[in-house]
């Protein structure tokens, strides 16, 4: 079991640490863990974001557990040497194309949502988005008009087989859960949009146990306030799944506490090869003051054994162990406690 830990900057490091306390502490037979270089920190060490003996140890690898990366120092650097491209050229590189992110409320933090509490018990859903496509990889740039004004444009693009792919994965997904299906788009003012929906419903017609609804972007972020239990799975692009998967964040109470996996066709002897990591990022503000909550990194390996290594039985270990912490009223600084990195993470092995 070859897991290549890409912790990355600011809390990137302390939250993966924390995930890999958890790892080991399940004694897995195997289990060999070696450290790559990401974003700002591989740059200042290799003058590039996503160095090459990195990307080599991503595919020597059964998986990737991912930190974060981001540093306000790079802002001003050229895109293509800032912290981000490291993520994206990761799930280029690798053909990540599914990224997985689960928002279920946890029993005992429906006081922390920014919803009304007996709306917000009511959260557990999937939204799978995805990666490959989309404005994120079009093409880009800037340029200057006659009449002097700076423009920018990025280029918004799928093609068929791009939306089907995503689609297979989003109802099959969906079948393991309620058989219910929200395909997000904008198909009322998008071109883009409008192929995607078609597609989708002709995948539809191979899943006739699944029910599907569409509902265009600006519809969906209103219902995920209103009512947020209507959900079940939601796939969507992604610039849309962006920006909704934040938002169900914010459902349950924190980011710190979701998760995600993302997902190609790589096939290894133990499962699907995928990178995991929390959806938050680098937080430089808290970084090295044992701030962060590592919960979302714990839970991301938790998905890792699920997906990668074919072990259910010790991925709903550390799901239930991070259930009981929380019901217990282990609570981190982005939910109102002063449980620290380590504290939390102590909360989670003890009841592991």
């Amino acid at each position: 079991m070859k897991i290549a830990i890409f912790a990355g900057d600011g809390i990137g490091p302390e939250v993966t640490g924390e995930a890999v306390r958890v790892l080991n502490a399940l004694d897995l037979p195997g289990l060999t863990l070696f450290e790559g270089d990401v974003g700002a920190a591989a740059y200042r060490r290799h003058g590039h974001p996503l160095p090459a003996e990195t990307l080599t140890m991503a595919r020597e690898a059964d998986a990737v557990l991912f930190g974060a990366v981001g540093d306000p120092s790079c802002d001003d650097l050229p895109r293509e040497h800032r912290p981000e491209q490291a993520v994206l050229g990761l799930r280029s590189e690798l053909g990540l194309f599914a990224n997985l992110r689960p928002a279920t409320m946890f029993k005992g933090l429906e006081n922390a949502s920014a919803l009304r509490p007996e709306i917000a018990r009511e959260i557990d859903l999937l939204i799978i988005r995805e990666l490959n496509g989309d404005v994120y990889f079009g093409e880009k740039g800037t340029h200057t008009l006659d009449d002097g004004q700076r423009e920018g444009w990025d280029r918004m693009a799928y093609t068929t087989s791009e939306v089907r792919r995503i689609a297979h994965v989003a109802f099959r997904a969906a079948q393991g859960r309620s058989k219910r299906l929200t395909s997000v788009d904008k198909a009322n003012v998008l071109e883009t949009s409008q192929l995607w929906r078609d597609v989708v419903v002709e995948v539809a017609e191979e899943y006739p146990d699944v029910a599907l609804e569409h509902l265009y972007v600006d519809n969906a972020a209103m219902q995920m306030v209103r009512e947020p239990g209507q959900f079940d799975t939601i796939v969507t692009g992604n610039l849309f799944g962006d920006i909704l998967s934040d938002q169900a964040s914010m459902c349950v109470g924190s980011i710190g506490l979701l998760p995600s996996a993302s997902l190609g066709e790589r096939e290894t002897a133990h499962g699907t090869f995928g990178l995991y990591e929390p959806i938050h990022g680098s937080a430089p503000d808290i970084a090295g003051h044992g701030k962060a909550n590592p919960l979302a990194a714990i839970l991301s390996a938790a998905m890792m054994l699920r997906h990668s290594f074919k072990q259910e039985e010790n991925a709903v270990r550390i799901e239930r162990a991070v259930e009981q912490a929380l019901a217990d009223g282990a609570r981190g600084f982005d939910l109102g406690g002063s449980a620290g990195t380590r504290e939390l993470a102590d909360a989670v092995l003890s009841r592991l």
